[in-house]
C-alpha cells in the first residue's frame, strides 16, 4: 500500500512561512534540491492544497525554459509537469499540468487512492495536511529544519488535536545546515 509522506520545511522554532507568508529564508541549494529531486521523482502524485499548488503553477510548468536555472531546478521542472496531482479545493473550479481538482478530503477515498498501485504520494501544504492529519493519514513526516528563527509566522502543527507517536527512520545533515528528520507513523 502507498503511503501519503508529508515534506515540509520548518524554521529551527517551528514556522513553515514567515508573519508575511514569505519563505525567502528557505536554504535550498543544489544539494538539497537534487535530494528532493531523488524523493519526488517516483512519487505516484502530488496531493495539494490550493495556495500551494498556485504556487507551484506560477513557477514550475516554464522553469526549466531559463538557460540560468541549476541543473536540479530544469529537472523538478520536469518531474513537476508529469507528475500526477491531486489538488484539494473548494474554490479552484479547474486546474491544468495533469491535474484533477477534488472538493474534500475524504477518508475512505484517501485510503482507496493509497491502495492504488504506484508510487507513494507527496502531500503539500500546511492547511491540508492539517486536514490529514486530523483523519490521521499522514504515514510519514519529512522535516527540514532550516537554521534560522523566524520569531512568528504560520506553524507547522498549529493545534495538533492529538498525541501520535513517531519512529525516527532517517536524519541527515547537508551542507547547508539544513537537518532532514524523517518520522514513520507508529499505528496501533
Amino acid at each position: 500500500m502507498r503511503k501519503i509522506v508529508l515534506a515540509m520545511s520548518v524554521s529551527l522554532d517551528g514556522f513553515m512561512e514567515g508573519p508575511n507568508r514569505e519563505i525567502d529564508w528557505h536554504l535550498v541549494d543544489d544539494e538539497l534540491h537534487g535530494y528532493f529531486n531523488d524523493q519526488l521523482r517516483d512519487m505516484g502524485a502530488f496531493l495539494d492544497g490550493r495556495v500551494t499548488y498556485e504556487l507551484m503553477a506560477e513557477y514550475w510548468p516554464t522553469a526549466d525554459e531559463d538557460p540560468q536555472a541549476p541543473d536540479p531546478v530544469r529537472e523538478f521542472a520536469r518531474i513537476w509537469r508529469e507528475m500526477p496531482k491531486i489538488v484539494y479545493s473548494r474554490t479552484l473550479e479547474e486546474a491544468a499540468w495533469n491535474t484533477t481538482v477534488v472538493r474534500e478530503v475524504v477518508p475512505a477515498e484517501i485510503e482507496a487512492l493509497k491502495a492504488r498501485p504506484g508510487g507513494d504520494l507527496a502531500l503539500g501544504g500546511a492547511d491540508l495536511a492539517a486536514a490529514f492529519a486530523a483523519h490521521d493519514l499522514i504515514d510519514e513526516y519529512v522535516i527540514y529544519v532550516h537554521p534560522v528563527l523566524l520569531g512568528a509566522g504560520k506553524r507547522l502543527f498549529p493545534g495538533a488535536a492529538d498525541r501520535k507517536r513517531l519512529r525516527l527512520t532517517e536524519s541527515r545533515t547537508f551542507g547547508n545546515g539544513v537537518v532532514l528528520l524523517r518520522y514513520a507513523r507508529e499505528r496501533g
